[in-house]
């Protein structure tokens, strides 16, 4: 698929989720782009951006559907964008096959005209935490944090 706006990419993205189809995904990259996923996993370029994904949906992500909420667009120029993209997330399977609860998210993702389509140079795929404003390290590993005043 072809981008004629950096905007349609939340949803171009979505689509191919829908769709298990990881070509399709990594199609709206560039060769050089760069994925960074909710932990952290930092995917160097399309090449791994679709193995990774690949993956994912035919796995513990083949039952889920990812919905695009919100989208926010900050154009750079004419030939580059941030497009800021609310999404929600259902459907992930755990370890033992059973149906994980909803999560939503924020996706970042940095856009280029190259020729007459628009592809992403750069994502960032943040979850959010209800409730929180920082992770805080402890004993039991990385744990929800507020300290915001009540």
């Amino acid at each position: 698929m072809t981008l004629a706006a950096p905007e349609e990419m939340p949803h171009a993205l979505a689509d191919a989720w829908t769709a298990r189809d990881a070509d399709a995904l990594a199609a709206l990259f560039a060769e050089d782009a760069d994925f960074v996923n909710v932990v952290g996993i930092w995917w160097e370029d399309r090449s791994a951006i679709r193995a990774a994904h690949d993956y994912g949906l035919t796995t513990f992500f083949r039952d889920s559907r990812l919905a695009v909420r919100r989208v926010k667009l900050r154009r750079l120029g004419a030939d580059a964008a941030v497009v800021h993209a609310r999404v929600s997330l259902t459907g992930q399977l755990t370890p033992d096959g059973r149906r994980a609860g909803p999560r939503s998210g924020v996706l970042t993702l940095v856009m280029e005209r190259r020729g007459d389509e628009w592809l992403c140079v750069a994502a960032q795929n943040t979850d959010i935490v209800p409730g929180a404003e920082t992770l805080r390290r402890g004993d039991a590993g990385l744990a929800p944090e507020d300290y915001r005043e009540k």
